[in-house]
């Protein structure tokens, strides 16, 4: 019975059964029998969640580009549609096909987020996958293979993977495949077709290596054996002008969380926001010319019918020719009637100019990041932003009638203290003040500030990969203090929010663990732990319970203080930035010195050395 006839009766038992049954515009399907490789691209969270997500789009148009290779999309089902899944035994499938992910050659994640880790198990589940990599025998196919900024430290996955692929995929996916092929017509078993794949730069094969611990629970030694590298470095695409970037999307039937064309300006980030794992993961910078740009976004319109697109990237703002760009873009985007956003603006670089640009797009709220309160832990994370420069942009964005201000700030920082927790309503009640002091502010509409605060959650390849999480005793007497912070007259134009404190606490945990997490992540999936990001599923007794079971103890990997010297569970990836690097702005953070952006002076990070040129 096929899947299809299968499915059909069930659909309208689920709510938005569109997100299971395929054939979007700009979906791509081939004649099975023409294709050498099948490749199930699988997001762990739900289609509106992963067809928001830029890299799906990119590597599925790029493979689907060779005619000899099948890119298809598969997603998390939803609890209703799992159900029934499950009761009436339809296997995972992908949606260009409709065809069982177990029957296709390879099998890929995307590890965007710590917490879709038990969602991983319960897909490969449901395909009918062995979870564990050892059980899958010498067939060659199934293939399961991850990429993603998680791959920067994928131990507690290494028993659920054959291979992740370390760093931007748009080529060594192609490799991959290539091999993969080759060794195919030979009738080559998955072990040699593993050994083969490490060979490949950028591919590291957890079966190859063995972990060995210190009595205190500290890694001792990695070590690599069948020919394997000590150490695998990520690959990067060094041009985006010339890099693969598709002209058409697949559209959905129904909304997804951002539904709009998509445009990457740049890749990388200058900063060195010392919190910030993805300003270090994606080094160096690089940016597209202003043609590409304008080129790219008038072929995503006109072949998708979006009327709005975002131009894309970790700080968009930098673009060196962003006001270029625009005036370029503009004229198209204004006769055709396209909405152009533009993400990730910084507050130092906001100019008057750039919001009469975008007067159109932004009206009424503005989102800035000043993520702590006082100068002193801005400096400490070096964020490099002033309290001068936020009542700058404040004044140009409410003089052009913006009233509502978002603001995003993380509490647990490095030294973080009482007086920089007050400082954040502080800050917050100087732009109420300021706002009311301006004689051209938008009359007849008073201002909402929104405080978010996240918990500071220690990242590897960061500089504060060193540094232990707050606890929640301690976590929840700041929350408290900033409440009682906010002076009376202010609290209905101040609203605070903050996340679940359990949720960082693991979040935490599976971004700095090591192997040994893997019995873990399985023991809570099995006790029915799965999309664990979101709070209405999370439930952290499982996982207390998990850990209790397995004898580890979550506080060794959240809240314990790291030695320079550790070997971390991550150390034999080089991501390029030099971990002695890493060290040394853990230092200048403690005696809270600013280091400058990388266009202003070098900080000397290692990423130039192992590239072989200049960052610019």
């Amino acid at each position: 019975m096929s899947v299809l006839s299968q499915i059909e009766p069930l659909l309208l038992q689920v709510q938005k059964p569109a997100q299971y049954i395929g054939g979007e515009v700009g979906s791509i399907v081939k004649d099975k029998s023409q294709v050498a490789v099948r490749f199930a691209f699988c997001f762990p969270d739900t289609y509106e969640i992963g067809m928001s997500h830029l890299g799906m789009k990119i590597l599925y148009g790029a493979t689907n580009a060779r005619k000899e290779y099948w890119c298809e999309r598969v997603f998390a089902p939803c609890a209703d549609f799992e159900a029934l899944m499950r009761e009436h035994q339809i296997p995972l499938y992908a949606l260009e096909s409709l065809d069982p992910v177990r029957e296709f050659d390879m099998v890929g994640f995307t590890l965007q987020y710590e917490l879709s880790f038990t969602n991983i198990l319960n897909m490969l589940d449901l395909a009918g996958i062995p979870l564990h990599a050892a059980d899958r025998g010498e067939n060659l196919a199934p293939i399961v293979v991850a990429g993603g900024p998680c791959v920067c430290n994928p131990e507690p996955l290494a028993d659920f993977f054959d291979l992740f692929i370390v760093g931007e995929g748009e080529e060594v996916n192609l490799e991959l495949m290539d091999l993969y092929r080759e060794m195919k017509a030979r009738g080559a078993g998955r072990r040699a077709f593993l050994q083969e794949a490490a060979r490949i730069p950028g591919i590291y094969v957890p079966s190859l290596y063995t972990v060995a611990y210190h009595e205190d629970g500290t890694i001792r030694e990695m070590i690599p054996h069948d020919g394997a590298p000590q150490t695998i470095q990520k690959r990067i695409i060094p041009d985006l002008d010339h890099a693969f970037y598709p002209d058409t999307l697949v559209v959905p039937f129904t909304e997804t969380v951002h539904d709009r064309a998509v445009e990457e300006v740049l890749r990388g980030c200058l900063r060195g926001c010392r919190f910030c794992q993805a300003g270090f993961l994606y080094r160096p910078f690089r940016e597209k010319s202003p043609e590409t740009i304008n080129r790219q976004c008038r072929a995503l319109c006109d072949n998708t019918g979006y009327q709005e697109i975002s131009l894309s990237s970790l700080s968009t703002s930098d673009h060196s020719r962003l006001s270029e760009t625009l005036e370029e873009l503009l004229p198209y985007t204004e006769s055709h009637r396209v909405n152009l956003t533009l993400p990730s603006l910084r507050v130092d670089n906001f100019s008057k100019e750039l919001m009469e640009r975008i007067q159109g797009v932004r009206k009424s709220s503005l989102t800035f990041a000043p993520e702590a309160g006082t100068q002193r832990l801005r400096d400490v994370i070096n964020k490099n932003v002033t309290e001068e420069e936020l009542m700058r942009t404040a004044d140009i964005a409410f003089s052009g009638g913006m009233t509502n201000v978002k603001l995003y700030f993380m509490m647990g920082l490095p030294t973080e203290t009482l007086e920089d927790i007050a400082g954040i309503a502080a800050l917050a009640e100087r732009l109420i003040d300021h706002f009311y002091q301006m004689p051209d502010r938008p009359k007849g509409r008073g201002i909402q500030i929104s405080i978010s605060c996240a918990t500071f959650v220690p990242k590897p390849f960061t500089p504060f990969q060193y540094e232990p999480q707050i606890c929640r005793e301690e976590l929840e007497k700041r929350q408290a203090h900033l409440l009682e912070s906010i002076q009376p007259r202010n609290r209905r134009k101040i609203k605070v929010s903050w996340h679940t404190y359990e949720i960082s606490l693991l979040e935490a945990v599976l971004a700095r663990g090591d192997r040994r997490l893997g019995q873990v992540i399985e023991t809570a999936w099995r006790s029915g732990c799965k999309f664990d990001s979101w709070s209405e599923c999370f439930s952290y007794e499982k996982w207390e319970a998990a850990f209790s079971a397995c004898g580890l103890d979550p506080t060794f990997y959240a809240n314990r203080q790291r030695a320079y010297e550790e070997i971390f569970p991550w150390d034999h990836l080089d991501y390029l930035v030099d971990k002695a690097f890493f060290a040394a702005e853990n230092k200048a953070a403690h005696a809270s010195c600013t280091t400058p952006h990388c266009r202003i002076k070098c900080a000397g990070c290692g990423v130039n050395r192992k590239i072989g040129r200049a960052c610019f």
